[in-house]
């Protein structure tokens, strides 16, 4: 599966994608590689980005990525969402929803995940910019240096490397195909 992601993302960067879409996959996938996948919240924005236009394939693998990165960064969720939960001003709002149906499934009351989320969010549009801005450097000054030289050449012939381009490019001439 990762390798996939990874195929649909070296696809989508070298294509004419458009780099918000690749940008905003990444974004997305970083904030739920910042959100414990214990809670209803997890599935409940990985199915709300699957109707946005974002690359699936940059956000699975940020996911992957984030999640790697998600338990170094747990002190400091875990303070961010003690400071909120144990506000005053917040304490009739947190009632309200632990209040309702299906609200405490997102498990909001732990620190963990409203340190995650709101972390995630916070980051989220500047992640989105920083990406957006990586992708098209990368278009624009190393895409064709790299695609020629002879690093890049001995490593597309490894057998499971060819592979993975052969895969690649056919889902890309599907995706196109279905366009």
């Amino acid at each position: 599966m990762i390798l996939n992601s990874i195929a649909k993302v070296l696809v989508a960067i070298n294509s004419g994608r458009r780099p918000a879409e690749i940008a905003a996959g990444m974004a997305c996938g970083l904030l739920l590689g910042f959100l414990p996948a214990s809670s209803l919240l997890w599935p409940s924005l990985l199915v709300l980005t699957l109707f946005l236009k974002v690359n699936l394939g940059a956000e699975l693998l940020a996911i992957a990525l984030f999640k790697l990165v998600a338990p170094l960064l747990d002190g400091l969720f875990h303070s961010l969402g003690l400071a909120v939960l144990s506000s005053p001003a917040l304490h009739g709002l947190f009632t309200a929803l632990y209040n309702m149906p299906v609200v405490p499934f997102t498990r909001f009351n732990n620190t963990l995940v409203m340190g995650g989320f709101l972390s995630g969010l916070v980051l989220w549009v500047p992640s989105f910019l920083l990406f957006r801005m990586l992708v098209r450097l990368y278009r624009a000054r190393w895409r064709d240096r790299l695609a020629e030289s002879r690093l890049v050449k001995s490593f597309q012939r490894l057998p499971i490397v060819s592979t993975i381009i052969r895969f690649g490019r056919r889902l890309l001439s599907l995706y196109q195909h279905v366009r």
